[in-house]
């Protein structure tokens, strides 16, 4: 871990305490931490590693010209990088849904955009978090092995 010294006007320090009091931050250091890691996957500075896992949320209305359909079928074509969905009902027309992807960071990005950008998708938010591959791979004694994908930032 770095020590680093920076400048910051007052205003921005107050919102920077006025963001640690809201969100339950006992310092500053941790706060601007999380807040520069957002801004850099953002703003696609993290996106530069290789894979990625994903959280696509989005609102959709369940009867509109056979979209709960075409959202599933995009799924089941990238079955190998959709990990889990979760689906609501809002109310009698509108569901919510959650999508848990992993995989190439560009395959990854790709089918998230085209899903919210799917005819009667509202509300889509992507939420990235860039991984590094192929973490370490260990047992836990049962005889399955498997590894981890650790966050790049």
């Amino acid at each position: 871990m770095q020590r680093l010294t920076i400048s910051l006007d007052d205003a921005i320090a107050a919102a920077i305490d006025t963001f640690m009091a809201r969100n339950g931050y006992s310092n500053r250091s941790e706060a601007i931490r999380d807040l520069v890691r957002d801004a850099l996957v953002r703003t696609e500075a993290g996106s530069e590693t290789p894979e990625c896992v994903a959280a696509v949320s989005y609102v959709y209305d369940y009867d509109g010209r056979d979209l709960a359909l075409r959202l599933d079928k995009a799924q089941h074509d990238h079955h190998d990088l959709t990990i889990s969905s979760m689906r609501t009902r809002l109310d009698h027309r509108h569901c919510m849904e959650v999508t848990l992807l992993k995989g190439p960071t560009a395959d990854v990005r790709k089918l998230a955009e085209s899903t919210i950008a799917e005819r009667g998708v509202r509300f889509g938010q992507i939420n990235m978090v860039p991984v590094v591959p192929g973490g370490h791979r260990h047992s836990h004694g049962d005889g399955h092995s498997h590894s981890h994908s650790t966050p790049a930032l």
